[in-house]
């Protein structure tokens, strides 16, 4: 099984620890690509139109700077970089090691910057977003799309697929082996299913979580469902982006964090 996760947009800062090694982060065959995208965005972060050119506020400056020396920041664990609703709802941190094991197994980030990474590799806090179009590359989602097909294709072989990326990053990468499904969630508000962005992220972290919690992975869309039906509603439908998973959380529903 392999889970697809989006990004934090935020980042963990680390005051202590080496720099990352291109040569040592997963799917190998992304380095050349890996480093385009580096060098393109150090030139776009050094610019004084940067903050428009990676569309943030001002606010966001500092991380902004921080894209100039990604070379000599100190880098950690894809699990302690990312941060966020979705990766405090997967709590990674209070996760058995067996667990921990088949997280850093079967989850895969999709990044605007790496392309994908594992929970393993050491990288350092950036920002770029996957909707940005980088000079002079151009829009990163279509930029990567067509180079990361072969290569997650081929990790993924005939393994079920569960995606619970945004939109946004899902843009960057289509399943093609047909054993994929991604992972919606809506509430009940006033008895309508309603779409709830803030909700998604948490579920899809608890989603996460839950899967790599279990000592047999789902090998099959059906075989999920009925997993995942042991903890919320869901349903499986057929649109035109494909199959998908669809979580219905009753209207009373409340944050949980993992501990």
């Amino acid at each position: 099984m392999l889970i697809l996760l989006p990004p934090s947009e935020g980042k963990t800062a680390h005051a202590e620890g080496s720099p990352f090694d291109l040569a040592d982060l997963s799917f190998s065959q992304l380095t050349g690509e890996r480093h385009q995208v580096i060098e393109a965005l150090t030139e776009v972060s050094g610019r004084k139109d940067a903050m428009d050119l990676l569309g943030v506020g001002a606010s966001l400056a500092n991380e902004v700077a921080r894209n100039i020396n990604l070379h000599t920041e100190p880098a950690a664990k894809a699990h302690d970089i990312y941060s966020g609703v979705l990766f405090e709802a997967l709590g990674y941190s209070s996760l058995s090691p067996k667990e921990q094991q088949r997280a850093d197994e079967s989850i895969v980030v999709i990044s605007a910057l790496w392309g994908a990474v594992r929970f393993g590799d050491r990288i350092p806090p950036y920002r770029l977003s996957m909707s940005v179009k980088l000079e002079p590359l151009g829009k990163l989602a279509s930029w990567w799309k067509k180079r990361l097909t072969p290569v997650l294709d081929e990790a993924a072989s005939d393994q079920l697929i569960v995606d619970a990326r945004s939109s946004t990053y899902a843009a960057a990468y289509k399943p093609s082996n047909g054993n994929s499904v991604a992972v919606n969630v809506f509430q009940l508000r006033n008895g309508v299913p309603k779409v709830v962005s803030h909700f998604a992220k948490h579920t899809r972290g608890e989603v996460a979580r839950f899967l790599v919690q279990q000592d047999i992975e789902p090998a099959t869309p059906d075989e999920l469902l009925q997993l995942i039906q042991t903890k919320w509603e869901a349903s499986l439908i057929e649109d035109k982006k494909g199959l998908a998973l669809n979580i219905l959380l009753p209207a009373d529903h409340q944050f949980t964090t993992a501990k």
